[in-house]
């Protein structure tokens, strides 16, 4: 059993050591820049930074992050499911056309359909509360 974690050690001493190496020869061959206070200062795409208040941002950013992070994860769970499913429906071996197989087949299909309909409910209470509405 330990013979088979040994190739995961040598890539982890491997990649340390790669790592190690190359932040020595940036240290040795590189270059010390000298400092002044417009380096020190901070990137902002090009803009000058300006001292006070920061501009506000909208809420809608944030809803629509929210919501691409939910059906991105609904996309996470179907893809997967389809598979089995797939799977599962056509049989590994000889098929066997019994009813406890029928019931089970539409028990995951059901599951899913209602997973998918929760989701239709909160994608159409979105639309109807105007978080995709950017002219708003």
């Amino acid at each position: 059993m330990q013979k088979d974690y040994v190739p995961i050690l040598i890539q982890v001493i491997v990649s340390a050591g790669f790592v190690t190496c190359a932040l020595l020869f940036s240290v040795i061959l590189g270059k010390v820049g000298r400092r002044n206070p417009t380096k020190d200062t901070a990137y902002e795409c090009g803009m000058i930074a300006e001292p006070g208040a920061q501009p506000r941002f909208s809420v809608k950013f944030y809803l629509v992050a929210m919501l691409f992070i939910l059906f991105d994860i609904e996309i996470v769970f179907m893809y997967p499911w389809a598979v089995v499913y797939r799977e599962f429906v056509a049989g590994t071996g000889p098929i066997v056309w019994t009813a406890q197989a029928f019931f089970q087949r539409t028990a995951i299909f059901w599951s899913m359909l209602s997973f998918v309909f929760i989701l239709t409910v909160g994608y159409v209470y979105a639309i109807m509360k105007g978080v995709l509405d950017w002219k708003r």
